[in-house]
Order: structure tokens, then C-alpha cells, then sequence
């Protein structure tokens, strides 16, 4: 596995976890604004694929409405490929990647050399994400998350609202149960860096912010003084 082509040692390299509905998405995307990097959404990137039709988008579909995350290698693939972009080499905020420890040793080599890798933890109960993802609606047209302000449009392009059909009750109890099973232990993977935070992801969203903001910036001071993440 190649590294990162042409990064840059000095990079900011954030890593996203929690759970579906955990808001690790808002978050990802408050960071990339503040930090002016990059906001890498592998989600994003699916529902692309799923939208062209093409043989990976028709098998990512199958896979995500019955409640599965797709394969390793696809993914590990997928985001190579991304983080060789030039907007890259500064860093990034990558949002629902690494998956598995598979995913995560992959991307240890892709970033080995350029900038430390900061992984922080959205940790919500169970049963509040339930009710986040039954009540979610994104849009129909660009597949952007609505916020949760009772609003029938799409903010960004005023496409028509609608649920998504992996949010339906059942099928979230399914995902629950998968990232559980295969996601859950990157923590125990990650746990032991210094460079390694877990977050409170059942408060406002301003004071998750601050929370996330002040866990990266704990992290680079500790990256400044030499101690490996």
C-alpha cells in the first residue's frame, strides 16, 4: 500500500468514528470549514456511484439496503485514490472511514510520514440514535442530510426531502448491529494512542464542536513535542 503521493509531513489527518446517526457527519463537516481541509465523506462517494449505476454503484446499493457496509478492498480503493488528490496533501477529515482494523492498518500506511493521524470518537446511545436516524431526511436530488428544522427542501439545491430507505426502522436496527460487530473495535485498535479521543456526541451540536476542536488541538500539541500518535 503506496502512501500518500507527494503529502506533507506537517499534514492534519482526522479520522471521524461513532455510530450511524452519532453526527460524526456534521461534525466532519464544521472541522473541514474551521481547518480548511478537505472533507472526505466515503458515504458521499457511494451514493455517487449508486446514483451513475455503474456494476461497483449497483453492488454498493444491494449492500447498504440490506443494512451491510461494503467490502474492504473497494473502500481501501476508493479512498487511496482520494487522498492522492492535491487537495490532500495539507491533510484531511476523512468521515465514515476506516470501517474495520483492516481499513485501519490500510490507511496507517497511507499516511505513514506525512502528519500525525487524530482519530476522535462520537459516542451516542443507542436508543438516541435510533430516533436521529428514523427521523433523518436527506435530499432526492444531491443526497444531502437536511437539518432537523422541518423544512420540506433540500438547502442546498431545494430537491424534495425524503427518507432514506437505510433509515427505516428496521434496517437501522440491522446497521446498529453491524457496526457493532465489525466497526466497534477500531476503538480498542486506536484506544492507545495518545492522539486518540472519545466525545460525548449527546449534547448540542456547538458543544460537540467545541469538544472536537479542543480534542485535535490537544492532540497536534502532543505530535509537536515529538511523542508518537
Amino acid at each position: 500500500m503506496a502512501a500518500v503521493q507527494d503529502g506533507c509531513p506537517g499534514a492534519v489527518n482526522v479520522v471521524m468514528l461513532g455510530p450511524p446517526g452519532a453526527g460524526k457527519g456534521t461534525q466532519a463537516g464544521r472541522l473541514s470549514r474551521t481547518r480548511k481541509l478537505p472533507k472526505i465523506s466515503t458515504g458521499d462517494i457511494l451514493r455517487e456511484a449508486v446514483q451513475s449505476g455503474t456494476q461497483i454503484g449497483r453492488v454498493a446499493k444491494e449492500t447498504m439496503e440490506a443494512g451491510n457496509l461494503v467490502g474492504d478492498d473497494i473502500m481501501i480503493a476508493i479512498v487511496q485514490d482520494r487522498l492522492n488528490r492535491d487537495d490532500a496533501r495539507r491533510g484531511f477529515v476523512l468521515d465514515g472511514f476506516p470501517r474495520t482494523v483492516v481499513q485501519a492498518t490500510a490507511l496507517d500506511r497511507m499516511v505513514d510520514g506525512h502528519g500525525p493521524l487524530v482519530v476522535l470518537d462520537i459516542v451516542v446511545p443507542e436508543d438516541e440514535l435510533v430516533r436521529r436516524l428514523s427521523t433523518r431526511r436527506i435530499c432526492s436530488k444531491c443526497g444531502s442530510t437536511a437539518e432537523p428544522d422541518g423544512t420540506t427542501a433540500c438547502g442546498k439545491c431545494g430537491g424534495a426531502l425524503v427518507t432514506r430507505v437505510d433509515d427505516e426502522a428496521d434496517i437501522v436496527r440491522e446497521r446498529l448491529k453491524v457496526y457493532l460487530r465489525q466497526t466497534k473495535p477500531l476503538v480498542e485498535y486506536y484506544a492507545g494512542r495518545p492522539s486518540f479521543s472519545s466525545i460525548d456526541g449527546n449534547r448540542p451540536a456547538d458543544v460537540v464542536t467545541a469538544a472536537v476542536d479542543a480534542a485535535l488541538d490537544a492532540a497536534l500539541e502532543t505530535a509537536g513535542r515529538g511523542v508518537a500518535l
